[in-house]
């Protein structure tokens, strides 16, 4: 085991990899230590990269809004940025149903109903998808979400809650650093006493952002697409995430 830069915190044994992340032990049972990895996938894994510094970045945007999160009254499995790439969390079951807020028609939204990318929704669309790698992380509804035992009508009623309350809180948030927010993925976990809490990341890996004045891709689309530019849109957002805002 290695310690981590917090002095008593110690990274133990490798509890859960997946595309984007680790997800190790500590000598705490109720915590963990997430480190954020370079690599990018598209497709289900079917195109594969690496995007130099990605793992640093969305832990630092992750780690910049997490805690403006909680303060907005939405629980966060975040409790501190230990290192470049690394940050500690309380541990969590996750709920096997990711949650997906639409705000202007993109991705297979538009593809699935034909309408142009770009569209503007006149109300919010909260989706949910099955988190399955295997099986492409495939749309549900909550109805299956219930039949299959993956989620309680209650915990379902609570994402879908604190998904709205997230959706509140960034929305203005970037519209004030010159970005639209097109849509974003959440993933939630339940703590020992059964609370529903935001887990994972928010990040261009996870949300669409879009240049407010020239609708620029500044996410994962850009390596989705080939556009080019990805290091530079990724570097870019965190650089508006962090940035100060007059007034």
């Amino acid at each position: 085991m290695t310690s981590t830069s917090s002095g008593e915190r110690y990274r133990g044994e490798l509890r859960y990899e997946g595309k984007a992340k680790r997800v190790y032990a500590t000598a705490d049972p109720h915590e963990y230590i997430v480190e954020f990895k370079d690599d990018a996938t598209a497709f289900n894994g079917v195109k594969k990269a690496q995007i130099g510094g990605k793992g640093q970045i969305n832990n630092a945007i992750t780690a910049h809004l997490f805690p403006q999160l909680e303060a907005a009254g939405i629980p966060t499995h975040f409790i501190e940025q230990l290192s470049s790439t690394e940050q500690r969390v309380r541990a969590v079951t996750i709920i096997p149903v990711e949650v997906i807020v639409r705000n202007v028609a993109a991705g297979s939204f538009s593809k699935r109903l034909g309408i142009e990318e770009g569209t503007p929704l006149n109300h919010p669309v909260v989706e949910y998808c099955y988190k399955s790698d295997a099986l492409g992380d495939p749309l549900i509804n909550s109805d299956t979400a219930l039949s299959l035992g993956w989620a309680t009508e209650g915990q379902l009623l609570r994402i879908r809650e604190l998904a709205l309350k997230v959706r509140a809180f960034l929305v203005p948030y970037f519209e004030q650093r010159g970005v639209r927010l097109i849509d974003f993925k959440l993933e939630f976990g339940t703590t020992p006493d059964g609370a529903v809490i935001l887990a994972d990341e928010i990040s261009p890996d996870t949300c669409r952002f879009w240049d407010s004045q020239t609708n620029e891709k500044l996410d994962k689309d850009r390596f989705r697409r080939d556009l080019g530019g990805v290091e530079d849109a990724y570097a870019e957002m965190l650089r508006r995430v962090t940035a100060p805002v007059d007034g």
